[in-house]
């Protein structure tokens, strides 16, 4: 019997002792593979390919600055990238640290705030740790930049389309059959887009992403909301794993995609006190902010309906429309509450011949003129955004609502009754009404 358990216990030893090998193996065969950047305008951020989830610490140090990240039980086997003329970076370097461990330390121009997180394994890369590096200065000033709107002549002021260009930086996108990038050639759309909306004498364009950088998705809604966007439009191309999948695509946000966000709004304290609308939320009650959400959410979804039907009917005299009628979809980019939003699919760049036309610089300014059409004539049915000296005047439509009128041009509902002397929100079909300032 003793003898039956000395090699029960000697057989545990054994194994826990082979797992214990095992767990130093795989821990001495920890490695960098790879060190990518992409600079952004408000931070930088270091994409460090690794061969699995890995421990690591990361701090600062001052006089002169620096940023020091050590591995632990890692090697690097990677390239180190050059930093020349870099806003943030001037050197970089590696070593190993107590013989076990991997440091590297990054001398930096000017103090930055870190934050480091891991990434799991996608299509495109395996696992990754990502350091994003912000200027001490953008990090603790709260207040948000707000982009002033151009003026447009005395008493008037520019229609600012917020163009969103999608993925970008360590997010490709899509890839085509011949390696054609989703976040190149959407970013080259957006670019022509901006120069045509700019040489509009009413309009102004505001690049949500401007170069090869990750911008998250929450992010771009709040960009374009501190632009003053009158309108957001994403842009993408499409994949499908079946290559004859063909078309263009115009999206708006779902019924079910607007619900959550409104829930999200409302449950959401730091959102209170912003506007919708024209109208902030934080000083009324639970069953008032909801109405008044919900207002401003329909008022914006007609009008995304509006353009979005504009960007696919013009769409269609370049390219094949892979759906006849746009489409609603629970993209994050689309839940701003109170700015009319698409998202456009411009092709499929998974289709041999739509990817070619995709990277023909002559395609995309045919793109960028369809979308622009499309913009032009959505905004010629609204009246010019009023500047803060003088009032505007708006026809009645058909279809038209008071509360979607003020949520338009983001005028308190009072107000607008108010000026316009009216007791109730009954509205006629060619009354004439007046925009405040």
């Amino acid at each position: 019997m003793m003898n039956s358990i000395n090699k029960q216990l000697f057989c545990l030893l054994a194994w826990l002792l082979v797992l214990s090998c095992q767990a130093v193996a795989a821990n001495n065969d920890l490695s960098v593979n790879s060190l990518r950047f992409w600079t952004a305008p408000d931070h930088t951020r270091l994409v460090f390919g690794v061969s699995s989830p890995i421990k690591h610490k990361i701090f600062t140090l001052d006089n002169p600055p620096r940023l020091v990240l050590d591995l632990k039980g890692a090697t690097f086997n990677g390239k180190l990238p050059d930093f020349a003329k870099h806003q943030l970076v001037s050197l970089i370097r590696e070593g190993v640290r107590d013989n076990k461990d991997l440091r590297i330390v990054l001398d930096l121009k000017k103090r930055v705030i870190p934050k480091s997180f891991l990434l799991k394994p996608n299509k495109s890369y395996g696992h990754r740790l990502v350091v994003d590096l912000y200027p001490e200065k953008s990090r603790i000033s709260q207040k948000p930049k707000v982009v002033k709107r151009a003026s447009s002549g005395v008493g008037h002021k520019k229609w600012v389309i917020a163009i969103d260009a999608g993925h970008g930086g360590e997010d490709p996108g899509a890839k085509g059959y011949k390696g054609t990038r989703e976040k190149d050639v959407v970013l080259a759309i957006a670019r022509k887009l901006a120069v045509k909306i700019n040489q509009q004498h009413n309009m102004k364009a505001y690049m949500v992403r401007s170069g090869d950088y990750y911008i998250g998705l929450r992010q771009r809604m709040e960009k374009a909301r501190q632009a003053r966007a009158d309108l957001f439009i994403s842009i993408h191309a499409d994949a499908f794993r079946d290559q004859r999948a063909h078309g263009s695509s115009v999206y708006v946000l779902s019924n079910r995609g607007a619900s959550s966000e409104a829930a999200r709004w409302l449950a959401d304290s730091e959102n209170a006190a912003d506007l919708v609308g024209g109208v902030s939320l934080d000083d009324k009650d639970d069953m008032l902010a909801s109405v008044l959400l919900d207002l401003s959410q329909n008022a914006t979804k007609d009008a995304s309906v509006t353009v979005a039907d504009q960007i696919l009917r013009n769409l269609k005299g370049v390219t094949r429309a892979h759906k006849k009628y746009v489409q609603r979809a629970g993209f994050v980019v689309l839940k701003s509450p109170d700015i009319p939003s698409v998202l456009i699919e411009t092709a499929f760049i998974s289709n041999r011949s739509e990817e070619a036309k995709l990277r023909s610089p002559a395609h995309q300014t045919k793109l960028a003129t369809a979308i622009l059409k499309g913009v032009k004539n959505y905004f010629a049915q609204q009246a010019r955004p009023s500047s803060q000296f003088a009032d505007s005047q708006y026809k009645i439509r058909r279809g038209d609502t008071l509360s979607a009128i003020a949520q338009r041009y983001r005028v308190p509902l009072a107000q607008l009754k108010r000026i316009n002397a009216m007791k109730s929100n009954r509205i006629r079909i060619g009354q004439v009404i007046k925009i405040p300032s």
